[in-house]
């Protein structure tokens, strides 16, 4: 899966749980919850979702490495190469 994909689909899910964000404004170095209007419920179901998915866990101390989308991306990356 390359790194476009990986932000599609991490895109995608935030779609899902911030349906009312504009997407395409999204900055990738800063944090989920300073750009959109999700509580820590949405971002863990972000995390739920992103497991479905992808097929990646997320474990609660990574957390902050998945906090922005660069960082997601770069993470979700990471581990689905280990995978492969």
């Amino acid at each position: 899966m390359t790194q476009q994909e990986i932000e599609n689909a991490v895109l995608r899910i935030l779609g899902t749980i911030a349906p009312e964000a504009d997407l395409t404004r999204l900055r990738p170095d800063v944090p989920f919850r300073d750009q959109l209007d999700i509580d820590s419920i949405d971002l863990l179901n972000f995390f739920i979702a992103v497991d479905k998915e992808l097929h990646v866990a997320i474990p609660e101390t990574d957390y902050a490495m998945v906090a922005t989308l660069k960082g997601c991306v770069q993470y979700l990356a990471s581990a689905l190469a280990v995978r492969a």
